[in-house]
């Protein structure tokens, strides 16, 4: 659904996106994750069709961005950064704007306005010019021109930038339910969003691809796979007796909360034996639970490695 095959901006000496390839299938959810300045909104703005590559392909639905631009296009609802929208028009008037640049007839074009307006709660703005409302809003319009069409693939660019949790959540699970029958790309700098929407993930750092995987893959790598960790305030738990465990690989204790991590030998599962010796040493325990691994270290990881350390992973 979509296909970039060694996707490459150049800036003069600057390599924005460098042999970028990545695809994204049918009823996937793929988060194109990296830091500030990755090259993510570039790489997303060439699949768009919006910026030219220096070299490589992108494709939506089969069709070339650079040779059949029109087709990709109309497979394609493109949310980019900031949202940028005309200023001047009402919500009503601009929605209705995109539903006739997008060709849809009166009957179509009516009753997607009203699904998406309701979806995305903008029943309130619809006669308030786009110029006066918050950021929220504003990406949430820009959400909305994206879907109006229909479309069988999605690219959003950073999608609830400036949303508070409320908005957050209802835009993630409108998303969710749209995956069931479209392809979407997100891009973002927000790990929460990988765990709240994506089924895959691609990591950029530099223009380059660093990693390309599921999410519960990437924290498989982090080395709090498989730790415990709890509190037991004022009971006095013994670094030594946990070390006894002959599973237990390395003990380590929070200095600002006192909370208690225990990591595994390789290949070792510790969760039973640690809570069997909570347990019978009588151990008032308030929180205990097995480590999925943590997102953030394995994306520190990948990103802040030197840029010679080798390719995709």
């Amino acid at each position: 659904m979509i296909e970039t095959d060694r996707l490459t901006r150049r800036y003069g000496h600057l390599t924005a996106v460098d042999a970028l390839s990545i695809r994204a299938e049918p009823g996937q959810v793929l988060g194109l994750l990296g830091p500030n300045g990755a090259g993510k909104s570039t790489a997303m703005r060439m699949i768009a069709g919006f910026l030219a590559p220096s070299s490589g392909t992108a494709r939506v639905c089969g069709h070339d961005v650079q040779r059949e631009p029109l087709a990709a296009r109309r497979a394609l609802g493109y949310l980019p950064e900031g949202a940028p929208s005309y200023g001047e028009m009402t919500v009503r008037e601009f929605l209705v704007f995109i539903a006739r640049m997008r060709k849809l007839t009166a009957e179509v074009g009516r009753r997607r306005f009203d699904e998406v307006v309701g979806w995305l709660q903008l029943e309130d703005v619809l006669e308030a010019c786009i110029d006066t409302l918050s950021k929220g809003l504003r990406r949430r319009v820009g959400l909305a021109q994206a879907i109006l069409h229909d479309p069988p693939v999605l690219m959003l660019d950073e999608p609830t930038d400036g949303l508070d949790p409320n908005q957050k959540h209802t835009v993630r699970q409108l998303i969710d339910a749209m995956a069931r029958e479209r392809t979407i790309l997100i891009s973002t700098h927000l790990l929460e969003e990988v765990h709240a929407l994506c089924n895959r993930v691609v990591i950029v750092a530099r223009g380059r691809l660093l990693a390309d995987a599921t999410p519960a893959e990437l924290e498989a790598r982090s080395r709090y796979h498989g730790a415990v960790s709890f509190s037991a305030p004022g009971s006095g738990v013994s670094q030594e007796m946990l070390g006894r465990l002959p599973q237990v690989a390395a003990i380590e204790v929070d200095p600002l909360d006192g909370r208690i991590t225990v990591f595994p030998k390789p290949g070792a599962r510790i969760f039973e034996p640690v809570e069997a010796l909570l347990r019978e040493q009588g151990l008032e325990v308030s929180e205990i639970q097995l480590e999925r691994g943590r997102l953030d270290e394995v994306f520190r990881q990948i990103t802040t490695a030197p840029a010679d350390a080798g390719g995709a992973a």
